[in-house]
């Protein structure tokens, strides 16, 4: 059985690379409309074919909220959906932490929303696996000999798979996670925890959310693994709208969103199961660029720490670059702080 599973994924991993993003484009949801379908980009939690199939019941709802055809755009990597975002094939994505800064900051796109789970917390924890049994099973054994491990992480853009374990665990323990592991193996959550799982990586970043998924879905292999490591607070992801749509049409989307699964009666129970399957989200909140301030923090945090840890040739090299950060910090805020719809 876990060599169907594990081949069934390999192939289904293949499909994407090879086809990209033609095959996860189109999308079935239409609408009376005869305007132009509204493209959705789907951050990739789990596989490409797994965040297509969990987003469309309720990209189908919107469809039919806003009177206008919408498809769906889901990649296998962050770096596959940013390339998409920069060549204007999205107009609305579900995106968190550093690429929906860069979104807001660098591909004129506002956020309208910010999702909520039935935790009640307002934001996820980022997390360290490791297997059960075995040789390297514990934090204090990582820390003190990463070079002897195998870890599997994610893409630099990912909050929970990179940004906050190097900030907040590695770079403070003096370990750079590109350079000082004996090897690393670099994807999706899902993929990272079943690196570990199945032996091919010691160590794998991931996080709360998806790691209750990944429970669920791969129940024998998350029975191998354990927790050794988790984050401060990290907040929700937000759902984003590009600047070339009116303030109206902005208003729409985020009346629609804050509104869905709100409702008594059997419409609202259907749109609650759909959030529930949908890495069980309880709905969203009315938010605007404001709200990506502490991703901005959170990044600019990584980039001053990392200065101060590199070589530089001299003194004077390493403070002109912590100036310029400071400078790129300081613009983010106010751009933030200013372009809210």
């Amino acid at each position: 059985m876990m060599a169907r599973r594990a081949a069934a994924l390999l192939w289904r991993c293949l499909v994407v690379l090879f086809l990209g993003c033609q095959l996860a484009a189109p999308a079935q949801t239409t609408a009376a409309s005869g305007a132009a379908p509204l493209r959705f980009g789907i951050l990739p939690l789990g596989g490409a074919f797994e965040s297509r199939n969990d987003w469309e019941p309720m990209l189908a709802d919107l469809s039919r909220g806003l009177g206008r055809p919408v498809s769906v755009l889901s990649v296998n990597s962050y770096e596959a959906l940013e390339q998409a975002i920069q060549r204007d094939q999205v107009d609305m994505a579900f995106l968190s932490g550093k690429m929906a800064l860069d979104a807001v900051t660098q591909r004129r796109m506002n956020v309208v929303a910010q999702v909520t789970r039935h935790d009640g917390l307002p934001g996820y924890r980022a997390l360290l696996l490791t297997r059960k049994t075995g040789t390297f099973t514990t934090l204090q054994g990582l820390l003190a000999e990463p070079e002897r491990w195998r870890i599997a992480r994610g893409e630099s853009r990912s909050v929970s798979g990179f940004i906050v374990p190097q900030l907040q665990l590695f770079l403070p323990n003096h370990i750079v996670m590109e350079t000082r592991f004996a090897s690393e193996v670099v994807g999706t959550h899902q993929a990272t925890a079943l690196a570990v799982a199945n032996g091919e990586a010691d160590v794998a970043t991931n996080n709360t959310a998806d790691f209750e998924r990944f429970r669920l879905q791969f129940p024998a292999e998350a029975e191998r693994l354990q927790v050794i490591w988790e984050s401060e607070l990290i907040p929700h992801a937000q759902i984003v709208v590009r600047r070339d749509y009116s303030p109206e049409f902005q208003k729409k989307v985020q009346a629609f969103l804050v509104d869905y699964a709100r409702a008594k009666g059997p419409r609202g129970d259907a749109e609650r199961a759909v959030l529930k399957s949908l890495h069980d989200l309880a709905g969203f909140l009315p938010a605007d660029n404001s709200s990506l301030l502490p991703a901005a923090k959170l990044a600019y945090q990584l980039a001053r720490q990392s200065a101060m840890t590199a070589q530089w040739v001299n003194e004077a090299a390493r403070q002109a670059r912590l100036q310029r950060i400071e400078n790129g910090y300081a613009d983010q805020v106010a751009a933030l702080r200013s372009a809210a719809p």
